[in-house]
């Protein structure tokens, strides 16, 4: 797919972004801190919520997603069509591969190699919150993901439109599977929800303000004003979800990096398979990154709302979605990072 008018010339990253690394951990030691000095109003933060969306946290991702829905030229969409691959190496490792990967992992290290520190009722809990976030790919991060990599905004969009379809349809049959049992209950609500907040309204605002500003100068010029809106979003959010789960983090440091293991070991062995793919098919960057971040990340708001309806919210499969939660923003951060590196060995047009 080539570049519609409309799209702005990729541009080097500014120095805020390339110290966003040093923001989150910033981010995260103030959440800690305010978990700790201030848990009233952390408790307030976390009593905010819809269908066990924190909604406080969802404006931040709405802030994260609204800068690079601007970029999106609905007119371009068909051409996703004549270029697949990216779209299917998405397809193949979130559903053939990721969630199967992440549950050998999780059987290996918990029923294996952790079996001295750990319990067996507390293994099987893990076991099954890691279930629940191989079988749950991201569905808004992404776009703050792709944005930071210089990813197609328009393609971005139809990868992360065509996974929540396949989500609907295959997550519940997935995670039914591989935890053996047949009584899953998908919070329906909670897909919806996350769906409209953070795909469909975005857009919608991001269709308007283009619809708006009309000529292809004064978007690029605004989405360029709007990006570290996106930044700070990202940097707000790390420090709620930190302030968040402070206490349990200060608790059990020692579960909280167990638990951390096969997920590190997911994340980037995923990773590596998508983006290893997308180079051997010679995918375009814009196209390539976002398809192996997309696989990478995980839509830990259904995981752990799945995990406490089905075991409870102060269950061990509970814990093991937050811990996901956790870990992901600093590895993909090391990956966006990563994929900026390597922009060089994929081409600019399709082969």
């Amino acid at each position: 797919m080539t570049h519609s008018a409309t799209d702005p010339a990729p541009q080097p990253l500014g120095l805020f972004e390339r110290l966003l690394s040093l923001w989150v951990a910033l981010a995260m030691l103030a959440g800690l801190a305010l978990g700790t000095l201030a848990p009233g109003l952390v408790t307030a933060i976390a009593s905010a919520e819809v269908a066990s969306i924190n909604l406080v946290v969802a404006v931040l991702i709405w802030a994260m997603v609204f800068p690079m829905m601007v970029s999106v030229d609905l007119g371009a969409v068909a051409n996703v069509a004549r270029q697949p691959r990216g779209l299917m190496v998405t397809l193949a490792v979130n559903w053939l591969v990721k969630p199967f990967t992440m549950a050998l992992l999780a059987v290996l290290f918990f029923d294996y190699v952790f079996a001295p520190w750990i319990a067996p009722e507390d293994a099987a809990q893990y076991t099954a919150g890691l279930i629940l976030l191989g079988a749950a790919p991201c569905t808004a991060m992404v776009f703050v993901w792709s944005q930071l990599t210089r990813g197609d905004a328009t393609y971005t969009l139809v990868q992360v439109s065509v996974n929540d379809l396949v989500m609907v349809v295959l997550f519940a049959p997935i995670v039914a599977l591989l935890l053996g049992v047949t009584d899953i209950v998908v919070p329906w609500e909670t897909l919806v929800l996350a769906t409209l907040l953070y795909v469909v309204l975005p857009l919608g605002a991001g269709l308007l303000t283009r619809r708006a500003l009309r000529s292809p100068e004064r978007i690029a010029r605004f989405a360029a004003q709007a990006k570290p809106l996106s930044i700070i979003g990202l940097i707000a959010t790390v420090a709620i979800l930190f302030g968040l789960q402070g206490q349990v983090i200060l608790d059990r440091p020692m579960v909280i990096a167990l638990i951390a293991v096969p997920i590190l070991i997911q994340s980037y062995g995923i990773f590596a398979l998508a983006y290893g793919a997308a180079h051997l098919l010679r995918v375009p960057h814009r196209i390539a990154a976002p398809c192996a971040l997309i696989g990478t990340s995980n839509f830990f708001e259904l995981a752990v709302a799945v995990a406490i309806s089905l075991f409870g919210l102060s269950s061990g499969a509970a814990l093991a979605t937050v811990v996901g939660v956790l870990v992901e923003v600093p590895v993909m951060l090391s990956l966006v990072a990563f994929a900026n590196r390597t922009r060089r060995h994929f081409p600019e047009t399709p082969a």
